[in-house]
């Protein structure tokens, strides 16, 4: 018999020490930098804080991860704005409901 788990656990993504500055220049660069920078600069020490309770670095991760999903979704979002919202491959979730009743 080995010691050795028969699986390899899967660590969760760690972002690099300087992962935050990185996010928060990043958001002061973007056009959203108005309303995400104050945002970002809220969440931010709450999750230092709950950090420091939990002795945990998962919230940090977390908070670091979100910010930098939506600096990557943020182009896609602006190409979807820009073509004038076209949804007509969407199905209303009003008729779906209606159509269950």
């Amino acid at each position: 018999m080995s010691a050795q788990p028969d699986h390899v656990p899967v660590l969760p993504y760690a972002p690099a020490p300087g992962a935050p500055a990185e996010v928060l220049a990043r958001l002061r660069a973007d056009a959203r930098a108005g309303s995400w920078v104050p945002a970002f600069e809220q969440e931010w020490p709450l999750a230092l804080e709950e950090s420091r309770r939990s002795f945990s670095l998962t919230t940090l991760y977390e908070v670091v991860q979100v910010w930098q999903a939506r600096l990557a979704s943020a182009p896609a979002v602006d190409a979807f704005l820009a073509s004038d919202r076209d949804e007509a491959g969407f199905v209303d979730l009003e008729e779906i409901r209606g159509k269950r009743r």
